[in-house]
């Protein structure tokens, strides 16, 4: 029975200025996503129908002289102009047998999409059967999806357990060198095939999540170094714990608020072998309840500097 015309760029949802590669992109992803074979049941008919349709739209245009022609035509075509499938069109759903002679050209596109070797393609007896029980074979789909990490994840790898649908538990390796945003391929772990074909895969993308300690800078890390104003003035040796355990580091005299003091070769591993450096940022604090003793000597230091009591002093 002929099909009513529909617009063959909605249907794709495609514009009308669709190169021939998007055209062919956005029909492989319907064709996956609406291929009866892959519905329960109750929702082949439907989707058989869709399929039908999707096919008719690619059919046209992803054939330059036809799509020529139907842009031609414009309104004619909207208006209730007939479409007749070519023979065996309605077949990859009807039975799970595909007539590929009787498709032409089309066929060699149309079989590559749901893994029917090319010498099945064409000759022979001309007929092809997917997977087991006459379904086409049909790839699983790829899945992604984000992997929450820390610091300490970049910092010294590990695993990762994460919770597959239906319950399935797996351990996920993560690498020494990543980064916020790398990508992980965990192979056969998508969606599964059908007829016998492959599963998909699972990408995994790693997000960063914020540490009350550290800050990421590349392939430098960051962290904040509380000081007491005469610690700041004076100088002082401090206890800080780093990534790699405590160590002593060297204040300057005279280190004003908001310097970095380099550590070299305590940040981020990258893959190369090589290691960033940790800085550690100075933020000088006060007493917030100073005694009474405290109190004078603050007073004496104003004084000895010079500076008036109701305003900040000079730069």
């Amino acid at each position: 029975m002929a099909v009513k015309y529909r617009d063959y760029y909605e249907v794709l949802g495609v514009p009308r200025n669709a190169t021939a590669d998007q055209i062919k992109k956005e029909y492989r992803q319907l064709a996956r996503k609406h291929h009866p074979d892959l519905k329960a049941a109750g929702e082949r008919a439907q989707a058989a129908e869709r399929f039908k349709e999707i096919n008719e739209a690619n059919e046209v245009l992803s054939d330059p002289e036809k799509r020529a022609k139907y842009d031609a035509l414009g309104d004619r075509w909207k208006s209730g102009a007939d479409f007749t499938p070519p023979p065996g069109a309605g077949a990859p759903f009807e039975g799970g047998t595909v007539d590929w002679d009787d498709l032409g050209g089309f066929s060699d596109f149309f079989a590559s999409i749901f893994g029917v070797p090319p010498e099945t393609r064409r000759g022979g007896r001309g007929r092809a059967r997917g997977g087991r029980g006459g379904a086409i074979a049909f790839p699983g789909s790829d899945i992604e999806a984000e992997l929450p990490i820390t610091v300490e994840d970049l910092l010294h790898g590990g695993k990762r357990r994460i919770q597959l649908e239906g319950g399935r538990g797996l351990d996920v390796e993560i690498p020494v060198g990543s980064r916020e945003g790398t990508k992980l391929r965990l192979a056969g772990q998508g969606e599964p095939g059908t007829g016998g074909a492959p599963s998909g895969d699972l990408y995994l993308h790693l997000r960063l999540q914020s540490s009350n300690r550290y800050r990421v800078n590349g392939d430098d890390l960051e962290m904040d170094l509380a000081l007491w104003p005469w610690q700041a003035v004076l100088g002082a040796a401090v206890r800080l714990e780093t990534p790699d355990g405590a160590v002593t580091l060297t204040v300057p005299p005279g280190t004003p608020n908001g310097r970095k003091l380099r550590l070299r070769a305590r940040g981020l591993p990258s893959r190369g072998g090589a290691r960033g450096d940790l800085y550690a940022v100075v933020r000088v604090v006060v007493p917030e309840h100073p005694s009474t003793a405290e109190r004078e000597a603050y007073e004496a230091l104003r004084k000895a500097a010079g500076a008036p009591a109701d305003r900040p002093a000079e730069e």
